[in-house]
Order: C-alpha cells, then structure tokens, then sequence
C-alpha cells in the first residue's frame, strides 16, 4: 500500500468519524429542545392549575369571611332584637303606669271637687237653717223690743230690769252667731235692705233718706234675713 492511499484512507475515515459526532451532537440537541418544550408545556399547565385553583381558594376564603361575619352578626342581632324587645316591653309598662297615675290623679282631682261640693252644700243648708230659725226667733226680739219701750208706770223695777237682761242676753247670742241688726234711720234708702211702706216729710232728712224704723231689718253673716221696714222722706 502506498503512503497515498493510507492518506486516503485515513481522511475518509476521519471524515465518518466527524460525520457521526454531527450526527451524535444533533440527537442531544433535538432531545434537549423536546425536554425544553414539555418543560414549557407541562410548566403552562402548572400555571393554568394554579390560576384555575387561586379563584377556588378566594371563593374559599371568601366563604370563610362571610361565615364568619355571619357567625358574628348573629349574636349582634339576636342581641338587638332581645334590645329592641325589652325596649318595647319597657315602654308598655312606662305607658301603663302613666294610664293609672292618670286615673290616680283624675280621681285625686273628682275627690277633691266632690269634698268641695259637699262642703259647699253642707254650708248652705246650715245657713239655710239657721236662717229659717232666726226668721222664727226675730219676732220673739220684736215683741220683747216693744214691750221695753212700753213700760207702764208703777210696774215692777226688778220685772223691767229681768227684761232687759233677757233681751239683752239674746241680742249677744245674736252677735256671736253671726246676726246683727241693719242700719236704717239716717241712711239713703237702698231697695236691697230697705222696705219702704210708707213716705214722710221732715226738715232733718233729706228726700230719699230713711227717717223712720218700723220694724228692724236683720242679716246673718252676707245673707239678708229680713229687711228693714221704714219710712222714706219724699
């Protein structure tokens, strides 16, 4: 064999062995973009898992939050209904005890008007009798008033004296109770207290005054029992 064709020989075979190793480095290569790409792949899946999963776990979380605020609420309301309830309670008996101290107070005030009623009443049916048995005792004091003034002469001092102490003892019950004789001669004649019976002239009085008392006119407190019956100066 010649050095030429050794030569030869050795370039081809140099040549096949560089054409393998291409052909080795190619297969690594095309594995390594396969890996590369499922990587990618299976890492695109991974994130698209978590972004499906991330949604489920909020609506989760959310869940959670809204139990919980429910759970929390719960004893809030039920704390402001029982509130609520004991407020309205409140106010029933608050309105019950305002009806019955309205009542105790309407019939506080009934009393009050009815004591004062019978009182009322109670004085006036006093006045009105003792009025009617001053009425029966007047003529009593008139007849004894006339007797005074007509003493016959030669009567007996001590029988005059006992008169007037009589006379004189209950004209002071009178006064106590209340009852006192009205003014006449002298005063303007008033048709109130007055009862004029007949007309006079006289150069002391003046016209329209009473000069003359026929018969004494009494009043028992503001009440007239009797009026004066008198004589008028025309």
């Amino acid at each position: 064999m010649s050095k030429e064709e050794a030569v030869k020989i050795n370039i081809e075979s140099g040549e096949d062995e560089g054409s393998e190793k291409e052909e080795n480095k190619d297969i690594p290569e095309e594995k390594a973009g396969d890996d590369t790409k499922e990587n990618k792949e299976a890492k695109a899946c991974e994130d698209d898992t978590v972004k499906e999963d991330a949604p489920s776990d909020n609506a989760e979380k959310e869940a959670g939050d809204g139990a919980e605020k429910e759970a929390q609420d719960e004893p809030e309301k039920e704390g402001k209904k029982k509130h609520f309830g004991k407020k309205n309670k409140k106010d029933s008996r608050d309105e019950k005890i305002e009806q019955l101290e309205d009542r105790v107070k309407r019939q506080m005030a009934e009393f009050e008007n009815f004591r004062k009623r019978t009182d009322k009443e109670k004085s006036q049916m006093f006045d009105m009798g003792a009025k009617s048995v001053i009425e029966k005792i007047l003529p009593v004091i008139d007849n004894f008033e006339r007797g005074l003034e007509n003493v016959p002469e030669g009567c007996d001092e001590a029988f005059v004296s006992g008169m007037q102490m009589i006379y004189k003892q209950m004209t002071d019950e009178f006064e106590k109770l209340g009852v006192k004789p009205i003014e006449a001669v002298g005063q303007p004649f008033d048709p109130n207290f007055h009862n004029a019976v007949m007309q006079t002239e006289s150069d002391e009085y003046e016209s329209g005054t009473v000069a003359q008392e026929l018969q004494k006119g009494y009043m028992y407190h503001d009440t007239l029992v009797r009026p004066s019956m008198v004589s008028v100066v025309s």
